[in-house]
């Protein structure tokens, strides 16, 4: 080893070289567990393994062919394309002439588009491939069906805090690790939990913070692990995750978790405007009638957030969060919206009554537009009197809940329906 051919990183050179070395996972690699089964048996079919970043899905790939024998090709969705998978399924045919399997494995399989995920299938439905994909990504929603109909999804879990620490410990005296280096117990600790199971990121720090300092200590791992920034992938399906805790949080009135979850997307880089709109939605959808003002709040802190950007604007979106969730909290309109909704699109459309509809032109009127149309300001009773539904139409759509503003016109609601003659009896909220 020289200055021109430097050790590789800590993380590569601590890769498990057997299954058994791998830490983490036992819910895959236990006795009994899925791949336990699989390695017993020899067969090894296709694989999605998905989980988050640094859980070990490459090496568990490697392992995997390495157990069955197979010839192991990898290949990264990010540079890969359908010449590559060409290539490597001409190479396939050329072991399997010889009695050989060949494992094509996937990185970040996600970002292959549907045209080149399809170029895999006849050749994994053929076995001529094995297919292991890896994904940071739901495959539900990032993976073709029909290739995912042919892979068994298996999910990899982040590891917990022990387990990073026996890596940490076995980085410090495994003679490929770093031979030589000492920690401060403390420094073990929080490089454990600022990782949040990432193994990969957790050596990596571990092997800057051993040149800042040995022993290493807090100091040092804090200065060489960076300004730590919660995990989320602005398109992904993290980011979808937060959103909805966020949402959920406002309307069960849990104002700390709607604080919490807020933080987590602001610290993670989401676009403040997208919060502040589905906050403005929030408003809509949870609070409603049973507090107006609300909706005018996240208005207002959707303008602040425009207007000043953040970090400055970002306080009003936590002023129009809190206020969310003390709220009193009424979907009446959200579900009388929906109803009004199902009602237009599954059934007939039936014409609007005459006297409901506008005169501009002599014609109009000559064919009754209009007429005998009570108009309220000059006779409350005729227009209370006269129907306001197509003929023979009779819904009931709104339904005022007791919360907060709500309860107030809640009575007013009741003797609008009496006074225009309707069913009293109130669809559920």
């Amino acid at each position: 080893m020289t200055l021109f051919d430097p050790p590789a990183p800590l993380a590569e050179r601590l890769r498990p070289r057997t299954v058994a070395e791998v830490v983490g996972q036992s819910h895959l690699l236990g006795p009994g567990k899925p791949l336990t089964r699989v390695l017993h048996s020899g067969r090894l079919g296709s694989l999605i393994l998905w989980g988050p970043p640094g859980v070990g899905k490459t090496t568990l790939a490697r392992l995997l062919a390495g157990e069955v024998g197979a010839h192991f090709i990898p290949l990264s969705a990010v540079s890969a394309g359908v010449k590559d998978v060409r290539e490597a399924t001409a190479e396939a045919e050329r072991l399997r002439a010889r009695g050989q399997k060949t494992i094509l494995f996937l990185d970040e399989i996600h970002r292959f588009n549907k045209a080149q995920q399809d170029a895999l299938l006849p050749h994994v439905e053929s076995g001529l491939l094995t297919l292991i994909g890896a994904t940071t990504e739901n495959p539900s929603f990032e993976v073709n069906p029909a290739l995912r109909s042919r892979a068994r999804t298996l999910v990899l879990q982040a590891l917990t805090h022990e387990e990073v620490r026996e890596l940490l410990n076995r980085a410090l005296s495994d003679e490929r690790g770093l031979p030589g280096v000492s920690a401060q117990d403390d420094a073990l600790e929080l490089l454990a939990r600022l990782s949040e199971g990432d193994a990969r990121r957790a050596l990596s720090t571990l092997e800057v913070a051993s040149t800042l300092a040995n022993p290493v200590t807090p100091e040092a791992v804090t200065e060489a692990f960076g300004k730590h920034l919660p995990a989320m992938d602005k398109n992904g399906e993290d980011f979808y995750n937060l959103i909805s805790a966020l949402h959920k949080s406002v309307r069960g009135s849990h104002v700390d978790g709607a604080l919490y979850w807020l933080a987590r997307m602001v610290e993670g880089g989401a676009d403040p405007l997208y919060v502040a709109r589905r906050v403005v939605r929030m408003a809509a959808e949870d609070i409603g009638l049973a507090d107006p003002q609300a909706l005018r709040l996240c208005i207002a802190a959707r303008d602040t957030v425009e207007f000043l950007g953040s970090p400055e604007g970002d306080l009003a979106l936590a002023q129009a969060v809190v206020y969310l969730a003390l709220a009193p909290k009424s979907n009446s309109v959200y579900v009388a919206w929906k109803r009004a909704l199902d009602t237009v699109r599954d059934s007939e459309m039936l014409p609007v009554p005459l006297h409901l509809r506008n005169a501009p032109t002599q014609l109009m009127r000559q064919q009754g537009y209009g007429t005998g149309y009570a108009y309220y300001f000059d006779d409350p009773e005729g227009s209370f009197a006269q129907d306001y539904l197509p003929d023979g139409a009779a819904l009931g759509l709104y339904a005022p809940t007791g919360e907060g503003w709500e309860a107030r016109i809640a009575e007013r609601w009741r003797k609008l329906r009496d006074a225009h003659g309707e069913v009293t009896d109130e669809p559920t909220p």
